[in-house]
């Protein structure tokens, strides 16, 4: 495994890591969960990630009974959770239980999280979406404040615009608090803008690390969708209905057959190639991958040496295929 800075934090993260979203709760219960990370930190993954929403919260409960069962030394791994979305089953319960980061929510969520998670800090606390309601300067104080108690040693903000994020800093610079330090975007052969373009600045200017999301854009990337919804998929989940356009997009699915032959000259699969492209990227601290089997995470830690083939003839053919076609 090979590990990267956060951005120009000290902290060290594994290239490829191992999230919850969509499969806690929903595919992989507490027993698969204690297999899948356990897997993953075979491989020297050392870095999971989580959020507050994912599963009203049953991610977090499931992934904090397999780390007590595990009972790893907590030096050895970085866990991260998000707030902003609240819990979509209580939606309309209270006015700051949902979409919002004022600090009330802020300074009650953690504590919600961290009692769920079983521990007594998490690495990296985000801001899951930004916050048209509540101002900057209330955002980052109530961030600083958490990392200040020690009930998390890092924060930063998922989704962000460069303006917000560089905003923030800049505030947390002139009161001397603790700084957003990493990102969380979506990142993937059809998601490529807001890494590339939008916040190609501050990797340099504010030192900011990426923990990047979908690598195979929910799926569409791994080439099962190209005939079809299978059974069992992601896309076939009733709580997943409103990404299935997405996955059956025929123009897209035509370009990932593609991807499927460039990936199978190098010996792999269209799912790793499309993994290997992300990690490719220097300024990517770490592509969080996700999986309900013990097969699908050793596929995936795999693309790590498939990104070492990709060089400037394979990248073209790759960026040929895709052309435009990226947001």
């Amino acid at each position: 495994m090979e590990y990267r800075r956060l951005g120009r934090a000290g902290l060290k993260v594994s290239a490829l890591s191992y999230g919850s979203w969509v499969t806690y709760a929903n595919q992989v219960d507490e027993k698969n969960a204690i297999e899948l990370m356990s897997a993953a930190r075979d491989f020297g993954v050392n870095f999971f990630d989580n959020a507050e929403v994912y599963a009203n919260g049953r991610s977090e409960t499931i992934m904090g009974e397999a780390l007590k069962k595990l009972a790893w030394d907590r030096l050895t791994y970085v866990v991260s959770t998000k707030f902003y979305w609240g819990f979509p089953a209580k939606f309309g319960e209270g006015v700051n239980e949902k979409n919002t980061l004022n600090r009330k929510y802020l300074m009650q969520a953690i504590d919600g999280s961290l009692k769920r998670l079983q521990l007594d800090f998490v690495d990296l606390v985000y801001c899951h979406r930004p916050d048209a309601n509540t101002t900057l300067e209330e955002i980052v104080f109530a961030m600083h404040d958490i990392v200040s108690s020690g009930k998390a040693l890092y924060w930063g903000t998922s989704e962000w615009s460069a303006a917000d994020i560089m905003g923030a800093w800049q505030i947390a610079d002139k009161h001397h608090l603790h700084k957003p330090v990493v990102e969380q975007p979506e990142y993937n052969l059809f998601k490529r803008k807001r890494v590339e373009v939008e916040h190609a600045r501050l990797y340099a200017e504010i030192g900011l690390g990426t923990t990047t999301w979908s690598p195979l854009a929910s799926g569409l990337l791994t080439g099962k969708y190209a005939q079809g919804l299978p059974e069992g998929s992601r896309g076939s989940l009733k709580n997943m209905a409103w990404m299935k356009d997405d996955l059956l997009n025929p123009a897209r699915n035509a370009k990932v057959v593609q991807l499927g032959k460039i990936a199978a000259d190098l010996g792999a699969t269209t799912a790793q190639l499309a993994v290997a492209w992300c990690v490719r990227n220097p300024n990517v601290s770490t592509v969080i991958t996700g999986a309900t089997k013990l097969a699908q995470l050793q596929d995936n830690m795999k693309a790590l040496e498939v990104s070492k083939k990709l060089d400037s003839d394979v990248l073209a053919r790759i960026h040929a295929v895709i052309g435009d076609d990226y947001a």
